[in-house]
């Protein structure tokens, strides 16, 4: 079988600030990581190849620096990583992003065919969880999204049986491969990396397609490709600290009852 995960360089969440005056990311000083989900997505990934052998390779879009995720999908035990990286490429938006990667994977198929291809349910930096699902519409194939745990693949008949997080539940589906994955961080826990996946990975150099390596149109990619566009970025107001009421241990009916007599009088104000 012939896994393809889609990856993505993002700022580390935990270090991302705001420019309070121009209300851009400040990104100088700031690391960059692969997408958690996407971390996932490998991980699954590689598991599925050990379960029913087959290949992994992920496909990621970006400038050269994000060879690194690559890099650390062969850590995780991916087999082949390949970069989609051209200057025509910037300001991409999720439309864009999609018919790219899109036509990276349709590159790939001619020569290795897909049974599954695998993304994070959303990319920290944006948490649009478009590009998985446009990828799906493009090639026209069943788009599975929310998966939390992957149940069985029948190799002979090519279909897939899993499970989907829903708000409150579950949903068990089957499928037709081949199919799209997007899945979420409670799908598996991630591994350890061995020593010679680290060593492999250390001097791994991915495959890198511009423009004269797949076929897109002009008017699909970059900032022509892209009808939406970021206006602004800002940090959300600091929330004031709640009122606190004293004598809870001490006298607790005392406490509730000068709690609903709080809660009543916002009540009435509100209808007011």
């Amino acid at each position: 079988m012939h896994f393809v995960v889609c990856v993505k360089q993002v700022p580390d969440s935990s270090e991302v600030r705001v420019d309070p005056e121009t209300n851009t990311l400040i990104r100088e000083g700031v690391p960059s990581i692969i997408n958690p989900y996407d971390a996932h997505a490998v991980e699954e990934a590689v598991r599925l190849k050990e379960k029913y052998g087959g290949k992994v390779t992920v496909i990621s879009m970006g400038p050269p620096q994000a060879e690194e995720v690559i890099r650390k999908s062969i850590q995780f035990g991916a087999d082949e990583g390949i970069l989609l990286s051209d200057r025509k490429f910037a300001g991409s938006d999720t439309l864009a992003t999609s018919y790219v990667l899109t036509q990276g994977i349709k590159k790939l198929a001619e020569r290795e065919p897909f049974d599954l291809i695998f993304c994070g349910k959303q990319a920290i930096d944006g948490d649009t969880a478009q590009v998985g699902p446009g990828i799906a519409a493009r090639l026209k194939i069943p788009q599975l999204t929310y998966v939390l745990n992957i149940e069985e693949i029948n190799v002979e008949e090519k279909t897939i049986k899993l499970h989907r997080k829903l708000e409150g539940m579950r949903e068990v589906i089957s499928a037709k491969l081949p199919a799209l994955l997007t899945v979420v961080q409670d799908l598996n826990e991630l591994r350890y990396a061995p020593l010679p996946n680290m060593i492999r990975a250390a001097r791994y150099r991915p495959q890198v397609w511009t423009t004269e390596n797949i076929e897109v149109e002009d008017d699909k990619i970059g900032l022509n490709g892209s009808p939406t566009a970021v206006r602004k970025i800002f940090a959300p107001p600091e929330r004031e600290g709640g009122e606190i009421i004293p004598g809870g241990q001490e006298n607790p009916e005392e406490t509730a009852r000068k709690l609903v007599e709080r809660l009543l009088k916002e009540e009435i104000i509100a209808d007011k």
